[in-house]
């Protein structure tokens, strides 16, 4: 089982900008009254096109769809939220907090993948849950440890519990549960996604404890960690703010591992942080200002990993 792909899908934008229906319960993303939409959609470009550059140049196959905006869809930059791909075949479907993110789902995407030569079994579609209210948000939601058959997730209003669990009886994970927090006004508030405060990498982890709030909870999530073998390597909520838990291991072709992150994450860590990835890891950052100020969201989130088989 690998913990780390060579293949990413990625959305190139055409109507990003700041999502009025997301900024209700994701403190990350700022108003900016110097970006116009338009300016704002053509930085963003500017920036995916930037780190797409990167990653092709260190040798990661990245198969990008072009959003058309037709369907105004302002986050389809993110594309983990509402799907993964695994190794068997299976294709997962998430529900989305955000109604105009529910049409970011488009099956010509996951068509792209099969015209690549992937091969898909079959769709486990969690959709149906966005009825009764109930989100799981992708790997938005649940960072996975894919060698040790471990999901965690931080409990909030986009990742309900026992949809997480059922997501882990149908793909085999074992779950590991937590609330994470950050100070809003002064106010512990759950953070919106696990991926903001947490990264899995194969050798190492990084992780903002101090998020975690509940003294139990924050030491049974180290001891997996631990446990499994990762060196772990604590990040700041200052950190966090900075989207340093945001990074996302990969391969490239000669199965070298990558870690990618935003220019904004790489200046917040210090010497030794660095180091320690570096141990492990070649660090690779682009500076996406944009797409983090007004999307709140940073380099793992505009990965879908693709561990489909080949046809």
């Amino acid at each position: 089982m690998q913990q780390a792909t060579n293949t990413i899908l990625m959305i190139r934008p055409a109507a990003f900008r700041l999502n009025e229906e997301t900024a209700v319960n994701n403190y990350y993303q700022t108003t900016s009254e110097v970006l116009k939409n338009k300016d704002s959609n053509k930085l963003a470009q500017q920036e995916f096109d930037d780190l797409v550059q990167k990653l092709k140049d260190a040798g990661i196959d990245v198969v990008i769809f072009d959003d058309d905006g037709s369907l105004d869809t302002p986050d389809s930059i993110f594309p983990n939220n509402w799907v993964s791909f695994h190794e068997n075949g299976d294709v997962a479907l998430y529900p989305m907090f955000a109604e105009n993110r529910r049409r970011e789902r488009r099956e010509e995407i996951v068509e792209l993948l099969e015209d690549k030569g992937f091969k898909i079994q079959n769709f486990v579609d969690y959709t149906g849950a966005e009825d009764e209210d109930v989100f799981l948000e992708g790997t938005g939601s649940l960072v996975l440890d894919r060698m040790n058959r471990k999901a965690y997730c931080a409990l909030s209003p986009r990742a309900e519990e026992e949809l997480f669990i059922e997501f882990c009886e149908d793909f085999e994970y074992t779950p590991v549960l937590f609330t994470a927090y950050q100070t809003v006004d002064g106010k512990r508030l759950p953070i919106y996604h696990t991926n903001v405060m947490m990264c899995i990498a194969k050798e190492f982890a990084v992780i903002c404890l101090d998020c975690i709030d509940d003294k139990t909870e924050r030491k049974n999530v180290l001891h997996h960690l631990q446990v499994d073998g990762k060196e772990v390597i604590v990040i700041s909520e200052a950190q966090v703010e900075k989207f340093a838990g945001n990074m996302l291991e990969v391969a490239n072709k000669e199965g070298e591992s990558i870690t990618v992150m935003s220019q904004s994450a790489f200046t917040s860590l210090t010497k030794l942080q660095i180091a320690t990835i570096e141990k492990y890891s070649v660090i690779l950052s682009s500076d996406i200002n944009t797409i983090e100020t007004l999307g709140g969201g940073s380099a793992r989130c505009m990965m879908a990993e693709v561990f489909l088989p080949k046809k």
